[in-house]
């Protein structure tokens, strides 16, 4: 009789993770006018701004990230009356809701609550029961596309530009760096792993007050966010000198500090700020490729014969010239079952691999998910 199933033991299925990454490079001309405006989508919520690769209506278009602002509720901006900067039209009222809503949302999904029920703060160092608190901050939600299942830990970099919000992309740059995160890495956050970002150079006029390894925000790995204190916008004394916004580009004694512009203009024209400063943005994305490895043993006396019904006739092998003849098959399709004997996955060989009571045969199935 033909053999046709043959269970397995434990000692032939294995289960392996293999991480895959991806460079992903983010080029600030994309980011701050390649196509002008095209590839950037507001919206009339005026909560965020979503940045393309390519213009936001073609079909070709991949969507890289949304940025947005934000400040806590017990933040000294969420006061002030925000007349520096205001443009027609604009409530600062409204908006600095729409601020502090921003805020909190983030806070509960990255930060999570405290014992008493209040929503947590972003915090420097990752101490979460004390420490530097980040009041006011601008955030980066990385695309799904790019980041895969999550941003590789030691592999993140951004950079900023100084002068004025029209300038073109020259002049003294911040690096920031997640430096050290592939061992040194925070997990007390709901959404997961996280690292600290600090500046990692090369500083100078433009980022008067920022060294080398000051801490300037958080990376969110899974959830692919990035908080960065609005604070490196607005370091040194003199307004004319600061990596922090002019705003709309002015200079000299209409400049602007970061925290006026942060609170006294809208999102958009906080997120066009931000994105105007961008230079660059690299990362590698990881994608988590799990696999269940079946070898299927066929031993000398296993799977000799077929099931096919040309094999036999009246009760006689075809394939056998003579009675003394050992018996003969040709394995070319192997087929994993359920315990009820569903089929459940097929994997067709190359080519038929000949099986006679003379040799025993070992193939390896691998189930990628």
């Amino acid at each position: 009789m033909a053999q046709t199933y043959k269970g397995f033991t434990n000692n032939d299925i294995v289960s392996t993770r293999t991480m895959l990454h991806e460079a992903i490079p983010v080029t600030g001309s994309i980011v701050s006018g390649t196509y002008g405006v095209q590839n950037i989508k507001n919206y009339s919520h005026g909560m965020f701004q979503s940045v393309y690769d390519y213009p936001y209506l073609s079909s070709s278009a991949n969507h890289i990230f949304d940025v947005t602002c934000g400040f806590s509720s017990t933040s000294a901006l969420s006061k002030s009356s925000a007349t520096a900067g205001k443009v027609p039209g604009y409530s600062s009222l409204d908006d600095q809701k729409k601020k502090i809503n921003i805020y909190n949302e983030m806070a509960q999904l990255l930060v999570g609550y405290d014992s008493t029920g209040a929503i947590r703060k972003f915090d420097q160092d990752g101490d979460l029961t004390g420490g530097t608190k980040m009041n006011e901050c601008y955030f980066f939600n990385f695309s799904r596309l790019l980041q895969k299942d999550e941003i590789k830990k030691g592999s993140f970099s951004m950079s900023f530009i100084t002068g004025g919000l029209n300038n073109a992309l020259s002049g003294t740059r911040l690096q920031i760096n997640d430096i050290s995160a592939s061992n040194d890495y925070r997990v007390n956050s709901p959404a997961g792993e996280y690292g600290l970002l600090s500046a990692s150079g090369p500083t100078g006029q433009g980022t008067k007050g920022i060294k080398v390894g000051d801490p300037v925000g958080l990376i969110y790995y899974q959830a692919g966010i990035v908080v960065l204190t609005s604070s490196i916008f607005s370091s040194g004394s003199d307004a004319t000198k600061r990596f922090g916004f002019k705003s709309f580009g002015e200079r000299g004694a209409n400049a602007q500090t970061s925290s006026a512009v942060l609170s006294g203009t809208t999102i958009e024209q906080n997120c066009n700020a931000v994105r105007n400063r961008l230079y660059n943005v690299s990362f590698n994305n990881t994608t988590e490729l799990n696999s269940t490895i079946y070898f299927c043993r066929a031993n000398h006396n296993d799977f000799n014969y077929s099931t096919n019904q040309t094999y036999l006739n009246a009760s006689k092998i075809v394939v056998k010239n003579t009675g003394l003849d050992e018996p003969v098959s040709y394995a070319t399709t192997i087929g994993l079952y359920s315990d009820d004997k569903e089929l459940l996955a097929v994997a067709k060989l190359s080519e038929p691999i000949k099986k006679t009571p003379s040799n025993e045969l070992t193939f390896r199935v691998r189930l990628d998910y």
